[in-house]
């Protein structure tokens, strides 16, 4: 499998995808855009903020962004549920002048969270075109109440034959244990499947410790290229959706970077 992360190596690619049998794919950053979706709502929220509520347009800034920082640090709090404890992150980002909006902001941002991370029509054909001759399961690290809540707001079950969400589980990637869990569960071997997310140090070094076929890594702004001392993945790709075109290699299938080549320290 390591050979579809090699230019020039098409004959090679397609023998080695040949015996793969399942895609694993993580959910946060990879199929869907949570950073960018999440900070898009909150950037729309502050506009209607200073529009519908007249809060002065500084202020709604500083308390969407000020919400944004508190919920990425603790997107769930056991002691609460979801809405009690979002709403007291936007009990606290508004002030004692504007709390009183916490709950029907809190209701405005969730749906504006949703449409913002809503699968888009090439991932939705993507996995609808894999699924005809691959087993598809979701592994996604984070608590349970909030990731699941993901995966029913955006009806993510009917495009899986697996999800598996850490919170639910004694394990987190990279811990090899919830990708054997995965492999037990669609009665497949650790051979046969690929592992394709963002994340080095969870979705590819995972991989690479549970004996996967492969690993397909997708660069975010945040992490653009490998340094040294990198998980190494098989294969880097652009979007999730060029995972298809890696799978059947053929013309017009989109250009793999060869990821050996690319560690460097980024200086």
């Amino acid at each position: 499998m390591a050979a579809l992360g090699r230019k020039n190596s098409t004959t090679t690619t397609t023998a080695a995808a040949a015996a793969i049998t399942t895609v694993l794919f993580d959910l946060d950053n990879t199929l869907i855009e949570t950073r960018k979706g999440d900070s898009l709502a909150c950037r729309k929220l502050s506009e209607e903020l200073t529009q519908e509520y007249g809060v002065p347009q500084e202020l709604s800034s500083k308390v969407t962004t000020g919400y944004l920082k508190q919920f990425r640090k603790c997107p769930d709090n056991p002691k609460y549920s979801l809405d009690a404890w979002r709403i007291s992150l936007w009990s606290k980002a508004l002030g004692e002048s504007y709390s009183y909006l916490n709950k029907a902001v809190y209701e405005r941002w969730l749906e504006l969270r949703y449409h913002y991370l809503a699968l888009t029509g090439d991932t939705v054909s993507m996995l609808l075109q894999l699924r005809k001759k691959y087993l598809i399961g979701l592994i996604t690290n984070g608590p349970s109440n909030a990731q699941w809540e993901k995966i029913q707001k955006l009806s993510l079950n009917q495009y899986f034959d697996l999800i598996l969400v850490s919170g639910d589980l004694p394990w987190e990637k990279p811990d090899p244990r919830i990708f054997e869990e995965a492999c037990q569960c669609l009665k497949v071997t650790p051979a046969e499947c690929i592992m394709v997310g963002d994340k080095l140090e969870t979705d590819i070094q995972g991989g690479i410790e549970a004996g996967l076929g492969g690993t397909v890594w997708i660069p975010t702004t945040e992490k653009p290229r490998l340094c040294a001392g990198d998980p190494k993945p098989d294969v880097t790709i652009k979007h999730a959706t060029d995972i298809y075109s890696v799978l059947n290699r053929g013309p017009g299938a989109p250009e793999l970077e060869d990821s050996s080549s690319n560690a460097s320290d980024g200086s």
